[in-house]
Order: C-alpha cells, then structure tokens, then sequence
C-alpha cells in the first residue's frame, strides 16, 4: 500500500486496483474538470443523478439562497416552504392517487421507507403478510432491505445472514414475457405476498435490461387482482430517463408506492422521497401510538436540498426541459444505430435518454475482467464512462450535445478496436468502418 495515499474508502472500489483517484476540481454543463487540465464528459450523468448539468445556475442559486435561512431542522413535528412546496408539486407531476409524501435522503432510504409502509399497512390493517415478490437480476440500494429485494450475488454474499428471504419472479425476456407474468400471478396467489417491487422499463446496475411498458402494465394488474402492494422503484427511471418524466407513465398506471430520489435535485444533493396512496397512510393513522411510521433520518426533508428539488420541479414546468429530453434520446438512437451492424457488440439496445450494448467477450457479467480495462480506456480519453462488466451503458445529462455523444461512441468504437487487437473479444473488427 503506499504510504501517503488518502485515508478515504471509496465506495465500489477495489483499491488494490486502483488506488489513484481521479480528483475533479469543477463542474459544468456535461463537463467535469480535473486538478491536472482535462475536461471530461460526464457520460453516465455521475451515477445517473445529474438531469440538467452540472452547477445548473437556477439550482445553484436556490442552495445558496436557502443556505442562508434555514439550513436544518428537525423533521418531526416541524416543517418548512421548501418542503411543502416539493411535496405539493410532486403530487401533480407523480401519476394520479398518490397522496403522501415521505422524504428520506437516498434512492436506498426511500426503498427501506417503501417496505416498511406495505408491512406497515397490512400489520395495522391486521391482516398478516410479511413475503415481497422481487424481480431477477433487480438492484433496488444496499441498506439491508434494498439488498434483501435486490439480486443475489456478489453484491451481498458478505452480507447474507442479515438479508431476508423474498420470492423471484423471472426477467421479461423478450419473447418470453409471458414467463414471467405467469410467475408473478402464481406468486400472488399462492404466497399472498404483502407487495411486489421492481424497477420500471429498465434495470439499472442489474445489467440496463430492458423491457416493454406492457409489461409493466400486465405486472400492476395482476398484483391489483390479488390486491398485493405494487412499489415501483423509479430512482434511476425518473426524471426523464427513460423519455417520460416517469417510466410508469408510458404504462399509464399508478404504483401503490413509489420511490424517487437521484434527479429530484437535479443531482445536486441528496434527497428522496416515498409518495404511497391514502389508504396506506391512513392505515397508520391513529390515537393508537403504536400504529406510527417508525422511520426517519437525521437529516429528512433537509431545506437546503429541498430547495434544490424545489428549483429542480420548476425547470420540469418548462416545456424545453421535456424538449431537451426527447432531443437527447433522438441523439441517443442516431448515435447507436451505427453498433446495431457491428459483429463486435450484441444487446444494442435504447429506452428513452439511456442506450446500452454488450460486448461480445468470453469473460461477461459484472466482475469480467474487461470492465477495469474499459474503464482505464475510457478515463484515457477523458469520458465517464462505467461500464457493467461487458455492458456498456451512455446516460448523459440533458445538457448534452450531438457532439459530446460522437466523442462518446466515438470512443466506445476505439474501445472495441483496441480490445479485439489484443484478442479479447470473440469476433474481430469488422472490414468497413461504420462509425
């Protein structure tokens, strides 16, 4: 180990690996720069939080104005305007019935808050269901009860006597969507689970599997056939990414819970939120002491980050916002019709701002040893860019040009060029150049 390394540890990192860091100074736009000159493109929107831009001026300018009212406070038994007014417009934006809105702090807490409001409700209801149906290769945070209805793997296995037990149905393969259909019915009529929780359209670290919104639709139904909780996780699907404000809207149906976190800042802090039915709320509702929502966090409903989801909402009221969303995904499906023809990669795929592509390599998954050297590749050529193990993902912030995306896919191509002269991918470059 070196001497004078940083005593950080930082998160899904191997430092063995790698141990020196990328230090970034600034940001803007798509752009991040470095302590030694470069400018980088955000690719992947900084983990899929950054919708507008970096320092987007309009949010800057909320933080600082909050930060110098009320910066904190305690969230119990007090409240505050940015929090009533990000709960009051979400509820407009949000598919219709959802009434209430619990604020936590990550995409993790807000899933934890979900779980406990359905084993909450069916408790005070006094009807005993306590099993949640998953979906296979799902990924829904990394507190316990995130992890519990994520998928099983190297992600977790450190961690197994702490998780609970949950039932999987399988991945809509496309042409094989009636499997798992037929696997949620089965489980909702047999095991009479308190909800069912997925990711809608898109799977997000389990790999930007994709599926459509009929798909989606059939789900919602058949829980409300066995009136089994329907939570959607849409912390990485909304806010845009998949082309709608939220994936559910392309399935016209309303959750029962929903989550939302990463973009509602505009990816400028932390924030989440858990928006549920009347019904769920009022099945705490009561004298009864007993029957109140035991969750918080220290920092609930923080005004500060509540006025950046604040400004946030009111840039989602501008028609060029929504505009700039459907620009980026018109870019998206240019830029990566080019892979379709290309022997090199299979699973070109796009939904909405988000476009993935595997490659094709006898070492795939998460933990292929492919990944690292992408990643170097890619740092090499000042692009964020993640990769899944072999899958390749591009979700960049709205503010994005036609020509950052060419720098990108660009890049992508030299990737794969330089992989398949090294001999690590299972075809070799095509003759004719299509990029």
């Amino acid at each position: 180990m070196p001497k004078n390394r940083s005593p950080i540890w930082h998160p899904f990192t191997q430092h063995a690996l790698q141990d020196e860091m990328t230090r970034v100074v600034r940001g803007n736009g798509a752009y991040l720069h470095t302590a030694d000159g470069r400018r980088i493109i955000d690719a992947i929107s900084s983990r899929w939080v950054v919708t507008h831009g970096h320092c987007h001026p309009r949010i800057v300018r909320a933080i600082q104005e909050q930060a110098g009212k009320l910066n904190q406070i305690i969230f119990a038994g007090h409240t505050h305007d940015p929090a009533e007014e990000v709960a009051a417009q979400l509820l407009k934006f949000a598919p219709p019935g959802l009434e209430h809105v619990f604020f936590s702090d990550s995409g993790s807490a807000s899933v934890e808050v979900a779980l406990k409001m359905a084993l909450g409700y069916w408790h005070n209801i006094g009807e005993q269901r306590v099993s949640i149906v998953v979906m296979q290769h799902s990924y829904h945070g990394d507190t316990i009860g995130g992890m519990s209805v994520g998928a099983r793997g190297v992600f977790n296995e450190a961690y197994g006597p702490l998780l609970f037990d949950v039932t999987s149905v399988p991945f809509p393969v496309r042409g094989h969507e009636q499997d798992t259909l037929d696997a949620l019915e089965l489980a909702c009529r047999n095991e009479i689970p308190a909800a069912f929780i997925v990711e809608p359209l898109i799977l997000g670290a389990g790999g930007m599997l994709m599926y459509p919104a009929w798909v989606l639709k059939e789900m919602k139904r058949i829980c409300e056939a066995s009136s089994v909780l329907f939570i959607a996780d849409e912390v990485m699907t909304g806010w845009g990414r998949t082309g709608t404000l939220f994936a559910c809207e392309q399935a016209n149906i309303t959750p029962d819970i929903v989550c939302y976190s990463k973009g509602i800042t505009g990816g400028a802090l932390p924030l989440a939120v858990t928006l549920c039915r009347a019904d769920i709320f009022d099945a705490h509702y009561s004298r009864d002491r007993t029957r109140t929502f035991f969750h918080s966090s220290s920092y609930t409903a923080n005004p500060v980050a509540c006025a950046a989801a604040r400004a946030n909402l009111e840039l989602w009221q501008d028609p060029n916002t929504r505009q700039r969303v459907a620009a980026i995904a018109a870019m998206q499906e240019k830029a990566i019709e080019p892979f379709r023809a290309d022997a090199r990669f299979e699973s070109v795929r796009q939904t909405g701002t988000i476009a993935a592509l595997d490659l094709k390599t006898s070492d795939a998954g998460y933990l292929a040893d492919i990944g690292p050297k992408l990643q170097a590749f890619f740092n090499k050529r000042n692009l964020l860019l993640r990769p899944l193990g072999n899958t390749i993902y591009v979700m960049p912030p709205y503010c994005a040009t036609e020509a950052d995306l060419d720098e990108i896919y660009a890049g992508i191509w030299n990737a794969a060029d330089a992989l398949a002269e090294r001999g690590a991918l299972r075809v070799e470059k095509p003759s004719a150049s299509v990029c």
